[in-house]
């Protein structure tokens, strides 16, 4: 590879966060890994920079200058998150990338503006009743810095860590484009089906489709009949309130709930039912299409 198709990346020094992690890790999959990156905070060193992220006090995307720490930052979604790196980086590449405007938004509002959030001390949650703080991206990315004892040892350096957590950014950003992407061809073929039904209160969804959150903004449908991911059972999923909700417009019959095997199918009534989650409002399970259709149909009537 000719080294003027490198392209010359210009990051501060030091500790590193997700967004400019993330950021560089966005170029890297643009430029097909064709990047060379710089952690420093001297001025002569951004000068001969295709881009420079997190640092500087510039934004001016055609001159590939993404800060967002000068005065008055450098802007904000109109749902009011501003902008970190990542998120400046990402306006100008996530579509080209994802191949398309709705994969793009999908992935800014899935995991950008939760770290735009994040790097510019918005909080987007409360902590639940137990006091527990969940696990976030930023935690991940912080875990390949060194210790004070590795630093002290120079076991493990900054710029190794910073590294090793873009390769995990990397990844991350491309399992996640081709996700949005099949996702968005999945919805398709709900909503084709939802249309396509005659009775839209239980739907056959023949495949792994990502279905909840195209059915939950219908008011028809109640049950899904879908197989299971290796094909051979066939399960009953409730159809929730709301996608990220776990409360279901209609739970299972209360007597169906935790039941298994011939105790299943006794109380059923449908010989080849094999399984009720122990809730009674979120999956039942069948060996067969036709059984599972039967399940469906007895827990609508009641």
């Amino acid at each position: 590879m000719n080294s003027q198709d490198i392209k010359k990346i210009v990051t501060h020094s030091g500790n590193f966060h997700t967004d400019e992690v993330f950021a560089c890790a966005v170029l890297s999959i643009f430029h097909s890994g064709a990047i060379e990156i710089t952690r420093s905070r001297k001025p002569e060193a951004w000068t001969s920079a295709d881009y420079v992220v997190d640092v500087g006090g510039v934004y001016d995307a055609e001159k590939g200058r993404f800060d967002h720490h000068q005065e008055g930052g450098a802007g904000a979604r109109e749902n009011g998150i501003p902008y970190s790196s990542l998120g400046l980086v990402w306006k100008h590449f996530g579509e080209q990338l994802c191949g398309s405007k709705e994969a793009a938004l999908m992935i800014d509002e899935k995991l950008v503006q939760p770290v735009d959030a994040a790097d510019n001390g918005k909080d987007m949650f409360t902590m639940n009743q137990g006091g527990v703080f969940p696990y976030l991206l930023h935690h991940v990315v912080a875990s390949f810095r060194p210790t004070w004892k590795e630093d002290e040892m120079k076991q493990l350096t900054f710029d190794d860590g910073f590294a090793r957590a873009m390769g995990i950014a990397r990844q991350v950003l491309e399992r996640e484009i081709v996700i949005a992407r099949d996702v968005i061809e999945g919805r398709k073929h709900v909503d084709e089906i939802y249309h396509k039904s005659e009775d839209k209160r239980i739907l056959v969804v023949p495949g792994q489709y990502p279905w909840e959150d195209v059915l939950n903004k219908y008011s028809e449908p109640i049950f899904v009949v879908k197989p299971d991911q290796v094909g051979k059972l066939w399960k009953v999923r409730t159809v929730r309130i709301h996608h990220e909700s776990f409360a279901s417009r209609k739970n299972f019959p209360k007597a169906w709930a935790g039941k298994t095997g011939e105790d299943f199918a006794r109380i059923s009534g449908v010989p080849d039912a094999l399984f009720c989650h122990n809730s009674g409002t979120y999956i039942a399970v069948a060996g067969s299409k036709e059984g599972a259709l039967k399940l469906a149909q007895i827990a609508l009537e009641n």
